[in-house]
């Protein structure tokens, strides 16, 4: 295993790190997520926190000053519940949803707002004590036990720090109107928060740096991995090489059908030869039908010489042709001229055989 791990020198593949994100292996902090609710929270409290503050004193003047005035029975009660409910209510509404927004953003800048199916199809492996067992005990197993530890310190100390500077406020102290006490609050809880952010964000970015380097090091390939992958996603070359033979036989066979009601074939003489087609009622230029070299040239010739097709050695023609000519398209303009004085040529001197051909074209 370790000497796998050694042999893993290469970056992973696009669709290595793209399988990996489908089966949810990707690095992830859930402590980023918190900084995001709690900065939310803060955010939500520093915009809304004066209007709840002042209504929060407004109803707690109400209670505390008319005490000595006020019969303690539910009918009096009630209103001042509605008042408090409908209070708490207003700001807990807009918090929940800006702590909400701020959770679902972080955690799809995580995952790249792009969903692991595959996360929640059930997996056998999952129910393995054993294997359950051991994550536990595996680097990532300890390195959770440790954010977790240090996460639990580092709330403990930022509350035991909130608590030493909120005690601290004169209100503990000395006598304060009763409006202090909204403000107090949301003081209060603007420091908590400021430092739990801090706390937990430094654990957070620290966490989600080392996932980083823990599923980057985990996805890296070997040089056999990638190749097989390469050879996996492009084909197998023995398969891809049949298949190209298959579409080259296929297209001769085509080619040599072509050359059966071609106008001339120009040969080089031996090495290449280019048939060609040109019907004045639909084509503008003479047609490559067909062309080869070697062998295939050969076979060009002789299933021309069987049909009667006229036979034209002219080897500078036939080499350019055959290089820029493209089956199935006008010859170059280039050509026009040379190309027409051979056709000129072949219908003064194959006069029967393109009586034959024109009745074919006309039947067809």
């Amino acid at each position: 295993m370790a000497e796998d791990d050694q042999n893993k020198t290469e970056e992973p593949t696009a669709k290595r790190l793209q399988e990996a994100h489908d089966m949810g292996n990707f690095a992830k902090a859930p402590d980023l997520q918190t900084v995001a609710i709690l900065a939310g929270a803060l955010w939500a409290i520093s915009t809304l926190g004066s209007e709840t503050a002042a209504r929060v004193a407004s109803i707690a003047v109400d209670i505390f000053g008319h005490l000595s005035r006020t019969e303690i029975r539910p009918e009096a009660v009630e209103p001042w519940g509605k008042e408090a409910f409908t209070t708490m209510f207003s700001l807990s509404i807009p918090l929940a949803g800006v702590c909400t927004v701020a959770a679902i953003l972080v955690g799809g800048m995580q995952t790249k707002f792009a969903l692991s199916p595959k996360v929640l199809e059930l997996n056998p492996d999952k129910l393995d004590p054993v294997q359950g067992l051991q994550r536990i005990f595996s680097m990532q197993g300890l390195v959770k036990v440790g954010t977790d530890a240090l996460r639990l310190v580092a709330v403990a100390w930022v509350i035991r720090g909130a608590l030493q500077s909120v005690l601290k406020d004169p209100i503990f102290f000395t006598p304060a109107p009763v409006e202090r006490v909204g403000g107090f609050i949301v003081e209060a809880g603007v420091v908590l928060l400021w430092r739990c952010i801090l706390a937990l964000g430094i654990i957070g970015a620290l966490n989600y740096t080392y996932q980083l380097f823990r599923v980057r090091k985990s996805l890296m390939m070997t040089k056999q991995e990638v190749r097989d992958e390469a050879k996996q996603s492009e084909g197998d070359p023995k398969i891809k090489s049949a298949l190209r033979a298959m579409a080259r036989r296929i297209l001769q066979r085509q080619m040599l059908q072509s050359v059966q009601t071609a106008d001339v074939v120009v040969t080089n003489p031996t090495h290449f030869a280019v048939a060609l087609r040109y019907d004045r009622r639909s084509e503008s230029a003479p047609i490559v039908v067909a062309k080869g070299e070697q062998a295939f040239a050969r076979r060009l010739k002789a299933m021309a010489a069987e049909n009667g097709v006229p036979v034209v050695e002219n080897p500078p023609v036939a080499r350019i042709l055959y290089k820029f000519g493209r089956v199935g398209k006008p010859i170059p303009v280039n050509l026009y001229r040379t190309v027409a004085e051979i056709l000129a040529f072949v219908y003064r001197t194959h006069k029967d055989y393109f009586r034959e051909l024109q009745r074919r074209r006309s039947e067809s």
